[in-house]
């Protein structure tokens, strides 16, 4: 499974809603990279909700594949395994990275039990999630090896219509003396032969390093 985030950079946000016997689970996911930013989303939601009985979260940062990825969950009150541990089970089993969860949750009146509680918060997450996957907001987190290619600036437009029709990654172009395009790409010999061929082998790719970038999905 490939790991999944929200499309839009940091701060990037969904927000879903679900109702289970009057009480109200209001789920806010959101984009970020560190522990202090995740938990200053938690505050935020907290500020917001500040009526709200419970502030529940969970967030996971980094790749899948890391040995330091970052895993944490917070029932805030909810009976202890019922709130935060299937909000991020939720999170890691649709492949979610480099976001946070947080589910204020709106007493109704009726208690849901332990069983009620773990579906209810884990729905709430799943809601946000497919709702993202329907807008197009969820793009793949891929390990990539990073190029720069310097054209002219006559030949800097036309090129990179040519290299994005052919599926090219293109992060940015920086202009200067030349424009450099950034390119992001897993297979330097298909991409070095496909730069040729648009333009006439009078270019060379330069390799920069590696990145995880976000790919369209």
């Amino acid at each position: 499974m490939p790991d999944l985030t929200l499309h839009g950079g940091l701060g990037a946000r969904v927000d879903a809603e679900i109702e289970v016997k009057r009480s109200r689970f209001l789920c806010r996911l959101v984009r970020t990279e560190t522990e202090d930013a995740a938990r200053a989303a938690i505050d935020d939601a907290r500020k917001e909700h500040w009526n709200a009985r419970h502030h529940c979260s969970a967030f996971v940062l980094g790749p899948a594949t890391a040995s330091d990825q970052v895993r944490r969950s917070n029932d805030d009150g909810e009976p202890s395994g019922t709130a935060g541990r299937p909000m991020l089970e939720a999170l890691a089993g649709r492949g979610f990275v480099d976001c946070v969860a947080v589910v204020s949750r709106y007493f109704g009146g009726t208690l849901l039990g332990a069983g009620g509680l773990v579906r209810a918060y884990s729905e709430a997450v799943l809601t946000a999630i497919d709702l993202a996957h329907t807008g197009g907001l969820v793009v793949a987190r891929e390990r990539r090896e990073l190029f720069s290619l310097a054209l002219s600036h006559a030949d800097a437009g036309r090129i990179e219509a040519e290299l994005r029709q052919r599926g090219v990654l293109i992060l940015g172009t920086d202009y200067g003396r030349e424009a450099v395009l950034h390119i992001a790409d897993d297979d330097a010999e298909r991409l070095a032969a496909t730069v040729a061929q648009v333009t006439a082998g009078a270019a060379n790719l330069e390799l920069r390093g590696h990145e995880w970038v976000d790919v369209a999905v």
